[in-house]
């Protein structure tokens, strides 16, 4: 038996305005890749075959494709504003295109001195035609920036 690692490693170092109180996927480029050899990250969505760019809310998916115990990671640099809370989660379906949103690993973080920086880690199983994202929210008046992001989805698969 060979087992592989499948891995989707997205980056996105563009300023990305968070609306106040508001659960917001975070979107990814689709040239950024650091790895995503089986494609699950593709501009070329695999439920429509429709051609996105990152503007899309699609941008925000990873598409596993396969059934698999798998490891979420999130990376977060919010910039600072007047918040008392930053949340994270990972989020199944995320814009109920096929499942319907089924959230995990929701976080909830104070400021601290210094930048807010967030590190994230859950495991979970992941299905083929259902999406996974990471979404975060603030309870600022006024949007806020995450100035830098990852996301990463990573899987052992017998193939």
């Amino acid at each position: 038996m060979t087992m592989t690692l499948v891995v989707c490693s997205l980056i996105s170092s563009g300023s990305q305005a968070i609306a106040p109180n508001v659960y917001t996927p975070l979107r990814f480029p689709f040239d950024s890749e650091s790895a995503d050899a089986f494609n699950l990250h593709d501009k070329v969505q695999p439920d429509t075959g429709e051609t996105v760019t990152v503007a899309s809310p699609r941008a925000a998916l990873i598409w596993p494709a396969h059934t698999a115990w798998a490891t979420l990671n999130g990376l977060m640099y919010w910039e600072d504003d007047n918040y008392t809370e930053l949340r994270t989660r990972f989020v199944r379906d995320p814009l109920n295109l096929t499942t319907g949103e089924d959230s995990t690993c929701t976080e909830d973080h104070a400021p601290t001195v210094g930048g807010q920086y967030i590190a994230k880690n859950w495991n979970m199983f992941v299905h083929p035609n259902t999406p996974v994202g990471l979404l975060v929210k603030h309870n600022a008046t006024t949007p806020v920036a995450v100035t830098f992001a990852e996301f990463k989805l990573s899987y052992w698969v017998d193939l």
